[in-house]
């Protein structure tokens, strides 16, 4: 196998029935180990999350899409190959005899494995805000600074007359409508 494809792709390894979460679980230890996130980057097993009924009783069961396939993204070299052939429960790449194929970039929309979420803030630093949940509820301050995440922002709230900061998730906080 002689041939390297530039940059990193996805690519199926069949797995035996019910190995799916040790094989991600290895290929992950290995990668650490071997010092190969740089080759190979992600490992997926994709699931979905069914409402099942039991006894009158709703109950949210994570399921396998494909059971007994696991996901790599990963930039094919022969090193990379021969990890992940060689791991306990691949039984292959999925392919014409041993060479493996890589999805193409409809295929990967398709299957959803590479979701960007894009998180948009009604706010930014130096608004003014209210802290709408938490035991600070009620309080108005000013936004100090804005996670890279978008998930975390540092607010200086106005509390019994000084200035306090605190980290809140941004859900907690809603922008004061300026006059």
């Amino acid at each position: 196998m002689a041939e390297y494809i530039d940059g990193a792709r996805w690519y199926v390894i069949h797995t035996y029935s019910g190995y799916e979460n040790k094989v991600k679980t290895n290929l992950e230890k290995i990668v650490g180990n071997r010092g190969l996130s740089d080759k190979i980057l992600d490992v997926q097993i994709p699931t979905e999350i069914e409402k099942v009924q039991d006894g009158g009783v709703e109950k949210e069961v994570e399921s396998k899409i494909f059971p007994s396939y696991v996901l790599v993204k990963m930039i094919m070299t022969d090193e990379t190959w021969h990890v992940v052939r060689n791991i306990t429960g691949v039984t292959g790449f999925v392919g014409p005899g041993s060479r493996p194929i890589p999805l193409t970039d409809d295929e990967v929309a398709a299957i959803g494995v590479e979701k960007s979420v894009k998180t948009v803030l009604a706010f930014e630093a130096g608004d003014s805000v209210r802290i709408v949940s938490g035991a600070l509820s009620g309080f108005i301050g000013r936004v100090e600074e804005i996670s890279e995440d978008k998930k975390k922002i540092k607010v200086i709230a106005s509390m019994f007359g000084r200035e306090t900061p605190v980290e809140l998730d941004s859900s907690s906080v809603e922008r004061l409508k300026s006059d």
